[in-house]
């Protein structure tokens, strides 16, 4: 018989504790050298003191090999390298025991002991073969439960839901175990979460019971309506109620199935539009409903000759300049039917709180800090402060060799975000700030900050300065002696009186404001000599008033942007063609932001497939990616837009691309 103890190291060892075995051995009252040994081994086991356990089992084997405990002996060192995560030494110990003890008892345990071993190692085409070797023996039911639950884990890992359910609904026929069902469903609807409508087939075929079918078809259908992909659901559904009008689950789908016909109420083919077309923001939201308006155009003429059912529509709501304007606009559109929303721009927080109780997707366009945190149905598509400084960082230090870094920021709200910013950026890239300097908003003349970056504001004490212009002296001796300076007058005094020059221990400026300031501290660099370090700045200097203010000093200078209608790119050269015939005038990056989202929006909706606005949410996560004029653009799944910004820098009277 087998040992009662090793059915509790199995359990323990394995995830699955719905399965498991009888193994005694009678104990005779008076025990035996060996017995005594193994006993020892066995108390030091359920004490869980498994190192000194495994001392003794392995001294019992290599003094009583041939002794009737032997196989249990292995079975338990395996056991134990198991519990201790040491999954290579458990399969040869299993392997041994298989090949010197083939007539005992614990084989198929140890084989079935391999493939959770093998599973835990991430080792699943070893799980596979050695699976389908074990099956063609003459084993018990309970061991095909256990091997078929182990192939449903192993075929998951590997994401392949499709095979995991269908030996999970293997298993489950299988069980007969209450207990044991009941964790073989919650395997089972894990799998079918994932599953796609045309995979249902091949997963019920398995099934030969006309319960277990139903149940099956409707568990799946209960998957979908979890995971929020609806449409499915409603078809699974309706297979289900049609096929097995009888089964007891029937009043429950067509509970669900009411649910999801509320849900799916709505305006599919119209999407709103939440933009400040009144007070003090009125230009950008102008500006924004610009790109969406070319998108809709553009969008129905690619599409000329859908069904006229289908065709897209837009609802404007002014969010004006306040909150509770913002909210009131939201569920004016919710009473619409929009299928989603676009905006807003400001007063964003109230509108999209709003809209997430509502159940509406929502992009916004905004930088605001944790918006997308709000909820799964709101969305960004706007860079960030953080988006910028990556791409500056980063190709100042990838791609000039760039690790010395110093900024010069404004005393207000975004210089110090920028700043802080940069310096963490530049720290986790490996590099160092070497200097940092402030000024006011109001301040025209930068030459203190400036003077305090390179080591000229503080007064040089005598002593030193003249130190310093001996050695200068001693360092160009042989250049001094000329016809043209030994005779020129000077003095030693009148060299100590010289300014000192600059200490530029940086190789990189990065400041964080708008052209206006910008343009006047640029020509102030060059006139306290600091030359020949890379200047970088926000995408405001994306402006035809920095290089007007400060042409010949900032050359080179280097900026982020989401948007530039000089790109090389067709896409963007068409999308500037369309906007300036329909507009007379270039587009900028609002409108080029407000086109892509609406573009993306649109052809979301015009799919026949999606019918919820749940699925809406869902599309836009899976995207893998829209090319648009903002360039390649995708959401995370907290709903944060991932761009590559643009790079630029300036050659002459304009702005250049620079290719990376």
């Amino acid at each position: 018989m087998k040992s009662s103890h090793i059915i509790l190291l199995v359990i323990i060892l394995s995830f699955y504790s719905c399965i498991s075995k009888q193994i005694i051995p009678s104990v005779p009252v008076k025990l035996e050298l060996d017995e005594a040994l193994f006993m020892k081994a066995e108390k030091m086991y359920e004490k869980e003191f498994y190192n000194q356990a495994l001392d003794k089992y392995r001294e019992y084997l290599e003094r009583f090999p041939d002794k009737k405990m032997a196989p249990a002996a292995l079975m338990k060192i395996g056991t134990i390298e198991t519990i201790l995560e040491h999954y290579s030494e458990s399969i040869n110990s299993y392997a041994r025991l298989i090949k010197e003890y083939p007539e005992s008892i614990f084989v198929v345990d140890a084989m079935l002991a391999s493939l959770r071993s093998y599973y835990n190692k991430g080792q699943y085409q070893q799980v596979l073969h050695y699976a389908s070797q074990i099956l063609q023996k003459t084993i018990s039911k309970e061991d095909v439960l256990t091997i078929y639950i182990i192939l449903g884990d192993t075929y998951m890992a590997q994401e392949n839901p499709v095979d995991a359910a269908y030996y999970y609904i293997l298993a489950y026929g299988k069980a007969d175990a209450l207990t044991t069902k009941k964790c073989i469903l919650v395997k089972l609807k894990k799998s079918f979460k994932p599953l796609k409508y045309a995979d249902i087939t091949r997963v019920l075929k398995p099934v030969d019971d006309k319960d277990l079918k139903g149940l099956v078809l409707y568990l799946i259908g209960m998957a979908k309506a979890e995971e929020e992909d609806y449409f499915d659901a409603k078809r699974i559904l309706f297979e289900f109620i049609d096929k097995f009008p009888d089964h007891e689950k029937v009043p429950k789908a067509s509970e669900l199935l009411k649910k999801l016909e509320d849900l799916s109420v709505y305006e599919r083919h119209t999407i709103g539009c939440l933009l400040p077309l009144s007070g003090p923001y009125k230009i950008y939201g102008n500006r924004a409903l610009r790109g969406i308006e070319l998108a809709l155009n553009k969008f129905i003429s690619q599409n000329i000759n859908q069904d006229t059912n289908k065709i897209i529509k837009i609802i404007i709501k002014d969010s004006g300049s306040t909150p509770d304007k913002a909210v009131s606009a939201v569920q004016e559109l919710y009473q619409e039917g929009v299928a989603a929303i676009i905006g807003p721009i400001f007063s964003v927080e109230a509108a999209v709180i709003e809209a997430q109780n509502k159940g509406i997707p929502i992009i916004t366009i905004t930088q605001k800090d944790n918006i997308t945190e709000i909820g799964d149905f709101v969305f960004r598509n706007f860079f960030t402060p953080q988006m910028q400084i990556k791409t500056i960082v980063s190709f100042a230090v990838e791609e000039l060799g760039v690790d010395r870094f110093a900024i010069l920021y404004p005393e207000d709200k975004y210089g110090k975000i920028f700043m802080n910013l940069f310096w963490d950026e530049v720290l986790a890239s490996g590099g160092v700030v070497m200097g940092l300097e402030s000024y006011s908003l109001n301040q025209t003349d930068f030459k203190a900050p400036i003077k305090k970056l390179v080591g000229l504001y503080y007064e040089i004490p005598e002593d030193l300065l003249k130190q310093n212009v001996i050695d200068e002296k001693e360092k160009s001796k042989d250049n001094l002696i000329s016809d043209d300076n030994i005779f020129d007058g000077e003095t030693e005094d009148d060299e100590i009186d010289k300014e000192p020059k600059p200490i530029i221990d940086f190789d990189a400026l990065f400041i964080p404001d708008a052209p206006k300031r910008a343009g006047l501290i640029m020509p102030q660099l060059a006139y306290n000599d600091i030359e020949d370090v890379y200047v970088f700045g926000t995408n405001l200097w994306h402006s035809d008033r920095l290089i007007k203010m400060a042409r010949k000093y900032v050359q080179d200078a280097v900026m982020p942007d989401i948007f530039f209608a000089g790109a090389s790119s067709e896409n963007v050269q068409d999308f500037v063609k369309c906007f300036k015939d329909a507009f007379k005038h270039e587009p900028g990056f609002i409108e080029a932001v407000t086109y892509d989202t609406a573009m993306i929006l649109f052809s979301i909706i015009s799919r026949d497939d999606v019918s919820f606005r749940s699925a809406i949410k869902n599309e836009l996560t899976r995207m893998s990616g829209f090319e648009g004029v903002t360039g390649h653009t995708r959401f995370t799944k907290n709903g944060d837009v991932e761009k590559k910004l643009y790079l630029l820098n300036i050659k002459g009277k304009k702005f250049i691309e620079i290719r990376r």
